[in-house]
This record gives structure tokens, sequence and C-alpha cells, in this order.
């Protein structure tokens, strides 16, 4: 499992879009990096598409769920 408390790209409010992970800062969720990429989408298209988002966030959340596949491997 993704420990999101690990990674200091993200944040977590119960008050705020239900309570997802969301990029920090910002009220894009996480999950919306993942479907996006599965679905086709670059990097370049989410930042293009969510530009409250920066470069160096979806970096950092897809190292940490890069790492957190490695754990539990």
């Amino acid at each position: 499992m993704n420990d999101w408390q690990k990674c200091p790209a993200v944040e977590r409010d119960p008050e705020r879009v239900s309570g997802a992970w969301i990029f920090r800062g910002t009220r894009v969720p996480v999950r919306a990096l993942f479907e996006n990429l599965e679905d086709g989408a670059t990097v370049d298209d989410f930042l293009e598409w969510f530009p409250g988002v920066q470069r160096a966030q979806v970096e950092a959340v897809l190292k940490h769920a890069e790492r957190s596949l490695l754990v539990a491997a």
C-alpha cells in the first residue's frame, strides 16, 4: 500500500475534495494524474490541463509511487 503521508508533494484535508489526496496547494487529486497517464496522456499534457500542479510535484508523486511498488515486491 502506498503511504502518501510520506510524499511532501501531496496533502489531504477531509474538508477539501472529499478528503482525497491532492497535489499540495491545489484541488487536483493525485488520482487524476494516474488516470490520465493510464488513458495515454503525457506528463506534459497533464501539466497543461492542470496548470496549478508543478512538474516537481508530478515527479515526486511518480517517484514515491515507484518506491512503494519496489517495497511491495
